[in-house]
């Protein structure tokens, strides 16, 4: 048994555009049924969703039938967050709230066994298959993506530095902390806003890194992409199921 290859990583790599869906409804079967949908990732929310290891785990699980990467944002930048999360068998994380390139690096090392990192040793976690993994532990890293969202200011301040941390496979654009910060709160669709979001991804190719945002605004989406955007969540499942329904209800509503 091979350690499961991170096609979203590699699709970073080549250039490749990676289309995602942010999961947040913390639920194993809206999970599994969005993993079929073609997606290339889908973010599974611990930050602001009342998600908890032990549901993750039904979530990763709910998505191995598919090619789809699920990736683990956890509530924290934190070691032991990360650990049990790579336990469990992630291969990917959005780090939150990411301001420095110190804080960047400690991300990573997080990933990594020693002298590299600082992760902790499980002879027989859900990661290596239990055991059934020839060589896991030297070549876990290969496949283990690590993205670290820039939403503050003194992020954007330190944006370069933390773009060139060895390890940081993306930088993500947090738009709604950001928006906030900058004096725009709720209103990420403002063209202000738009803007330094663009500047931010051009920022973030210019370092030699990779970018990342979510939005559920379709042009904004489209705008991003064209800006050099390369993962890029198009929308969330709440969101999907709010509006569907709003949708399907109104025009029930107002028939006859």
């Amino acid at each position: 048994m091979d350690i499961p290859v991170n096609h979203f990583k590699r699709g970073l790599y080549a250039g490749e555009q990676q289309i995602g869906l942010w999961c947040s409804l913390a639920s194993h079967i809206s999970v599994e049924i969005l993993a079929g949908s073609g997606y290339d990732w889908l973010l599974l929310d611990t930050e602001h969703s009342p998600n908890e290891l032990s549901m993750v785990l039904c979530q990763l699980q709910a998505c191995m039938e598919h090619q789809v990467q699920p990736i683990v944002r956890p509530p924290v930048n934190d070691q032991t967050w990360v650990k049990r999360f790579l336990d469990a068998g992630v291969q990917s994380f959005l780090i939150p709230m990411v301001e420095t390139a110190e804080e960047a690096a400690a991300a990573v090392s997080y990933t990594r066994y020693p002298p590299e990192g600082v992760r902790g040793f499980a002879s027989t976690s859900r990661a290596s298959r239990f055991g059934r993994m020839p060589g896991y532990y030297a070549r876990a890293h290969e496949e283990i993506c690590v993205l670290v969202q820039i939403e503050s200011r003194k992020g954007m301040e330190n944006l370069e530095a933390i773009a060139k941390v060895p390890g940081v496979d993306g930088v993500f654009i947090g738009p709604g902390d950001l928006s906030a910060a900058i004096g725009y709160l709720g209103d990420q669709g403002n063209e202000k806003v738009v803007g330094i979001i663009e500047e931010l991804i051009g920022r973030i190719g210019a370092a030699g890194n990779r970018a990342g945002i979510l939005t559920g605004d379709e042009t904004l989406a489209k705008r991003y992409i064209a800006a050099g955007c390369l993962f890029t969540a198009v929308g969330s499942d709440n969101g999907l199921l709010a509006r569907g329904s709003e949708a399907l209800l109104k025009r029930f509503r107002t028939a006859g």
